[in-house]
């Protein structure tokens, strides 16, 4: 029944009461008496409570598309109103819910092909930086060491102290390349590239601590790029805002088959401070691979930042990649990230080539004094 018809029968069923009233044994004189006039309005206050009430049960599902009209986000995917009945109510909730479907669908791929576009931005300017400043900065340091070994005496401190200043801007013209484009990812994989990130974030007053879990499964590059940027953001923010000493950065096998990471602080905490640029960022991150973000308070203060991927398509299409290049001959992959050497506290992946004085290529630079 059309929402028309249902509130035109019930104003009619009100109304016919009423007149079915007046065949009743109830008279009205003139002038009204004070009994009757008591009546006359008890009956009309309850005309009016039912008329109200069934206008509320009638309106019932509309207050319900309201509220998730409201409520709908779309970088919080998957809520959906609920379809009751049958007529021009349940039509306009389903057009609603499709309407959501194809706006997330969309945004989606429409966050896809920025974020593709912003990580190709960014090993453009990291390369430039290697290849274009990084070297000139390199060819500035060994010029200033050449004139510091041949300048008399009282001009060789000034020298010196230049080529001091030029080495600290190459230092972080690197680690401003590594930020932009994590080399240690695409040659030595997610463990070292979370384990490279937590060195890198640890300073005098903040200790960042790694908890790498072994035996986690083959993800592909799209996720593990996932994983590692919403561990920088977190990490970036928990150094900026937080106030912590200590962070603890875990990559563990969730129960469902997915990977999951966990950004835990003990600083000051979110709050009720509104999601920045940052948060917004690591959610349409997520939802490029159909991940779960959740930022919320600690159990015991500071702040958590859980990401949780599925057992998806994009680990079983490495897997099914894998089995078809293997040949008759070939037993099953090795493991190298698994062992005793693996366990939550160790490094094994540490090394001179997770240093500071990578590229961003990964390796060391050549020609640096």
């Amino acid at each position: 029944m059309s929402l028309y018809w249902r509130l035109f029968l019930l104003n009619a069923a009100i109304l016919v009461v009423a007149v079915l009233l007046l065949f009743g044994p109830v008279t009205v004189s003139t002038p009204v008496l004070v009994g009757e006039a008591f009546v006359l309005v008890a009956g009309l206050v309850a005309m009016l409570v039912a008329n109200a009430f069934l206008l509320r049960v009638g309106l019932a599902p509309l207050q319900r598309l309201t509220r998730v009209m409201r409520t709908a986000d779309l970088l919080r995917p998957g809520r959906r109103a609920e379809v009751a009945g049958r007529g021009e109510i349940a039509d306009l909730t389903r057009t609603f819910n499709t309407m959501l479907d194809r706006l997330e669908a969309e945004r989606a791929a429409s966050s896809a092909r920025v974020l593709s576009a912003q990580e190709a931005e960014r090993r453009r300017i990291a390369q430039e930086l290697h290849d274009e400043v990084g070297q000139t900065l390199t060819a500035v340091l060994l010029q200033l060491k050449h004139s510091a070994d041949h300048a008399p005496a009282d001009l060789r401190a000034e020298l010196l102290q230049a080529q001091e200043t030029t080495r600290g801007s190459l230092d972080e013209i690197r680690r401003m390349a590594r930020r932009l484009r994590p080399g240690v990812l695409e040659e030595l994989g997610l463990h070292s590239a979370l384990r490279s990130l937590a060195s890198e974030f640890s300073t005098r007053g903040l200790t960042v601590r790694p908890h790498i879990e072994a035996g986690l499964p083959k993800l592909d590059h799209e996720t593990e790029l996932v994983l590692y940027r919403v561990a920088q953001e977190g990490l970036t923010n928990t150094a900026r805002h937080s106030g912590a000493s200590r962070v603890d950065l875990w990559l563990r096998l969730l129960p469902g088959g997915g990977v999951g990471l966990l950004v835990r602080d003990d600083g000051r905490g979110i709050g009720n401070a509104p999601e920045g640029a940052g948060l917004r960022g690591m959610r349409e991150r997520a939802l490029l691979i159909g991940a779960e973000l959740t930022v919320r308070g600690g159990r015991t203060g500071g702040t958590e930042v859980r990401l949780g991927t599925t057992g998806g398509a994009g680990a079983r299409r490495i897997e099914a990649e894998d089995e078809l290049e293997k040949g008759p001959q070939d037993g099953p992959e090795d493991e190298p990230e698994k062992g005793p050497q693996d366990g939550p506290e160790d490094g094994p992946d540490k090394g001179p080539q997770d240093g500071p004085e990578k590229g961003p290529e990964g390796g060391p630079e050549k020609g640096t004094p």
